[in-house]
């Protein structure tokens, strides 16, 4: 199969899978089993919009993989979903339908959802809000838009990870400067919970640790960004992001060393 045929072949599958999903919607029961998540935001930050992914294996498409073979893909619906604020709490309550119900009989498949910077502004002008702060659920065996799970949870998932503002600034094609959220690990936690029916995020936003890391101005094998720590270290590092233990490690002796002041 030439590559003009297997492009066909694509957006062939691709439109079937469309026309398909359009003809049958989502009908979840009110009244129905339903998946609570609540989501604490800290004042800094502001929440992302939780999107819920639905699956059905009624409504399904046929798709092609790179060598023009066809195999049977699942149908898939994405739904924005609204949250709630919980009286005069800093908690985004959201309520999603387990069963999403009509002829597809959907099924909620995993949910996307998280914490980011709002206003950027504190930061310096011109800096926009990387990545960072997101998590995802998966409620079934299949993986989500990111990936698979990096952890497997027995019932209902509580996460309270730490974060730190990290500052990044770039000059290899086009200065830029954004800040993220560094946390224990990639972008999103990702979460595999086939029994879950509530979902805790409580994040805790160490705002006074700002990591900041800029980026070499020449492209050249063995030139790496230069991270500098709250504590005034500041070395290259391995991978592309922040030392979270490092990070830990500086924030943990710092409030030792307070808690030893005010006893004394």
């Amino acid at each position: 199969m030439t590559v003009s045929e297997l492009t066909v072949l694509l957006i062939f599958s691709t439109f079937a899978f469309d026309v398909s999903a359009r003809g049958d919607e989502l009908s979840p029961d009110d009244d129905g089993e339903k998946v609570i998540l609540r989501v604490k935001v800290p004042s800094e930050l502001a929440a992302r919009e939780v999107e819920a992914l639905y699956r059905s294996t009624v409504c399904t498409s046929v798709a092609y993989d790179m060598y023009g073979d066809p195999y049977k893909r699942d149908g898939y619906r994405q739904l924005d979903v609204q949250s709630v604020r919980e009286g005069d709490t800093d908690i985004l309550r959201t309520e999603l339908a387990v069963n999403g119900g009509g002829r597809c009989r959907w099924k909620l498949s995993n949910i996307i959802f998280g914490v980011k910077y709002g206003n950027t502004s504190q930061f310096g002008e011109g800096v926009f809000f990387g990545a960072g702060g997101g998590v995802v659920v998966m409620f079934d065996e299949s993986d989500s838009a990111h990936g698979g799970p990096n952890v497997k949870a027995d019932g209902d998932v509580e996460v309270k990870p730490n974060y730190y503002p990290w500052v990044d600034e770039n000059f290899i094609g086009g200065h830029k400067k954004t800040v993220s959220l560094a946390g224990d690990g990639d972008i999103f936690i990702m979460y595999r919970a086939l029994g879950a029916r509530s979902v805790e995020f409580e994040p805790a936003l160490h705002s006074g640790y700002v990591v900041h890391s800029v980026g070499p101005k020449i492209k050249r094998k063995g030139n790496r960004a230069i991270f500098h720590y709250p504590d005034g270290s500041n070395s290259t590092e391995g991978q592309s992001r922040p030392n979270f233990e490092k990070l830990q490690a500086i924030r943990m002796a710092a409030e030792r060393d307070r808690e030893i002041l005010t006893v004394e």
